[in-house]
């Protein structure tokens, strides 16, 4: 798999992608009445001195880039469970231990921040240290990563599995 097609795929379950789609559709449904607030506050007069205003499209701002992204994550998702294969992918649960403490494991699921909302398992990014530094590696395989903060963190994959409700 090739790092584009890897970064274009995101693994959602059904319930995640239904709760993004009625999202998106709200946020759609919404645009009129973000257009009608732009322009009551523009009939308040000058548009330099009114806040009401630039808040409002500041407002509309942030809607219309949420609708670029779900649609975007919409349109690449991948509804279902992961494929299995024998190395870590985008959508699967993965448990790690750390470098000289083979007791003190981590498990984590793989995917988008998206996914967050529909599970208490802790989600990192294949984006993030810790994901890019797994993604692609097999169960005992040891890989290397570096912190926010500058410290190399070894780390050997113990196990994964596609993720599941």
């Amino acid at each position: 798999m090739s790092t584009t097609d890897r970064e274009a795929t995101t693994w959602l379950s059904q319930d995640a992608f239904d709760r993004l789609q009625a999202e998106l559709d709200e946020l759609i449904a919404a645009r009129p009445a973000v257009a009608a607030e732009i322009n009551a506050r523009r009939e308040e007069g000058d548009l330099r001195e009114n806040g009401g205003y630039h808040a409002a499209r500041e407002e509309q701002g942030k809607q219309e880039g949420r609708i670029l992204y779900l649609r975007e994550l919409l349109r690449t998702a991948k509804v279902g469970a992961a494929p299995e294969a024998g190395v870590v992918g985008p959508g699967m649960v993965v448990t790690i231990y750390f470098e000289g403490d083979p007791d003190d494991t981590e498990t984590f699921l793989l995917g988008s921040r998206e996914i967050a909302a529909t599970t208490d398992q802790t989600v990192y990014s294949p984006e993030s240290p810790i994901g890019a530094a797994v993604l692609g590696s097999a169960a005992g395989q040891a890989v290397s990563y570096t912190t926010p903060t500058g410290a190399q963190v070894s780390v050997t994959v113990v196990s994964f599995a596609p993720f599941s409700d």
